[in-house]
């Protein structure tokens, strides 16, 4: 996500915003993601956004060129998390491919379903496809490539043909992805429960038969529990208190 800064550019405030300790830029990344998922992205106007941010709206120019650059960032910051913890994952080539496909498929649905508003909801906008966002479907390209190459990892994975393989990744993907629906339906469901049954299911899909799951579901979590826990949620800027 973007870093917080100080500096105090553009216009005075219109309104006192609550003391959420956001930078004015992070104050309009909230109350976009706020706004978007609440009322959709057709219908929210940038003079909105920035009203709900306490800045006059020339003042939100300063900081985006238009609500497209709002939701780009947006977008990307729920992508990017993900990416790095993906990464590591992959790196880690001593641990067992299958507790780390795991571990990965657990994060990410966990991250999806943490923050408090379901901007993956907004994955599919008609507004989405264009060059705008070309750096989002990179990042989530890069994504579902560390599924792949997990999945090659594994002994299920390691017999299967490319065509296959590049299938078998993307139900995975589409399956850690899903709980953005589920969300969408039932916003008070718990995500850690969700998260575990996500990940053991995608191991399932994976091929990994059903007796391994208990083994590799506690070495996933040890993995997860190792790594940082600062990572931010791929849902998008906390709200401001």
């Amino acid at each position: 996500m973007s870093t917080p800064t100080s500096r105090r550019v553009g216009r005075p405030r219109v309104q006192k915003r609550p003391a959420g300790g956001l930078a004015p830029r992070d104050e309009v990344l909230a109350a976009a993601a706020e706004l978007f998922t609440a009322h959709g992205y057709t219908a929210t106007s940038t003079r909105t956004i920035a009203e709900r941010a306490g800045l006059r709206q020339a003042s939100l120019y300063h900081y985006f060129d238009g609500k497209e650059a709002i939701l780009a960032e947006l977008l990307e910051g729920t992508v990017r998390p993900s990416l790095e913890v993906a990464r590591d994952l992959v790196s880690r080539t001593e641990e067992d491919p299958e507790a780390r496909l795991w571990a990965l498929c657990h994060s990410d649905a966990a991250l999806l379903c943490a923050g408090p508003h379901n901007l993956g909801a907004l994955y599919l906008l008609p507004e989405v496809r264009t060059e705008r966002f070309a750096d989002f479907h990179r990042i989530r390209s890069a994504l579902k490539s560390c599924y792949a190459e997990l999945l090659a990892a594994t002994e299920p994975g390691t017999g299967l043909a490319a065509d296959d393989l590049a299938l078998r990744a993307d139900l995975l993907f589409g399956l850690t992805e899903s709980v953005i629906l589920i969300r969408r339906a039932e916003p008070d469901r718990d995500p850690r429960t969700l998260a575990v049954a996500t990940a053991d299911a995608a191991l399932r899909v994976a091929g990994v038969p059903q007796r391994s799951l208990a083994r590799l579901r506690r070495e996933g979590q040890l993995l997860l529990a190792a790594q940082n826990q600062g990572v931010s949620c791929r849902s998008g800027p906390a709200s401001p208190a």
